[in-house]
């Protein structure tokens, strides 16, 4: 494969994650549904739910190929609604309505008993529908070639390495940007996942009439 589209790929992968898992519009509820812990406490949890997340998405992106044929879907129709699947998730975004930025109030309440680092910050937050479609979707681009299995990889560890990073330094980041900035990151964001949701829509349906002829 040549490198340019190697890095290209490599670009996509990451972006689209970035923009999926989006650390940044996570850190209001993670500081909101933390805020009462000892630091160490609050250090702990957050390790957990960042393993728990990119163990999940490991699993998807060795296993989700096999998952999507024993289930006889094919690339072309989990292109689709993949990428349907993705728009729906940033058209909240787009409105500031991202579920990271939920009052703390309500947060605490629908949460309370639960272990925080599995629900919700692990899943949905981390690890929820949009980030396992997007990397199945990645997956199935990849079409079996190592070389692009092992960026989507790299790139999935990076996206947790940062958001690990982000979230530990979350308060001091959101005193800093304000909630106001954080809104418009995240709508920005929601931009930006939208149009590469429509893509993947668009090469989905010429895929699957290329397959046809």
């Amino acid at each position: 494969m040549p490198a340019t589209d190697l890095l290209h790929f490599a670009l996509t992968s990451f972006v689209t994650l970035l923009v999926v898992i989006d650390p940044f519009g996570t850190v209001p509820i993670f500081t909101s549904l933390t805020n009462h812990l000892a630091i160490e406490e609050r250090k702990r949890v957050l390790r957990r739910a960042v393993a728990l997340a990119f163990g999940i998405a490991l699993f998807f992106l060795l296993a989700g190929r096999a998952l999507l044929g024993y289930l006889g879907v094919s690339v072309h129709a989990f292109g689709i609604s993949g990428g349907i699947l993705l728009f729906a998730v940033a058209m909240p975004m787009l409105f500031g309505h991202r579920p990271g930025l939920q009052a703390p109030e309500q947060s605490e309440h629908s949460t309370r008993g639960e272990d925080l680092a599995v629900f919700p910050l692990a899943i949905p937050l981390l690890s929820g529908p949009g980030t396992i479609a997007t990397i199945l979707l990645l997956t199935a681009d990849a079409d079996g070639d190592l070389a692009r299995l092992l960026v989507i990889a790299a790139a999935v560890a990076a996206i947790f390495a940062i958001t690990l990073i982000v979230l530990r330094l979350g308060e001091r980041f959101l005193h800093r940007m304000g909630t106001g900035k954080v809104h418009m990151v995240t709508r920005v964001m929601g931009i930006v996942l939208a149009a590469l949701a429509v893509q993947y829509v668009l090469d989905g349906v010429a895929g699957y009439y290329r397959s046809l002829l």
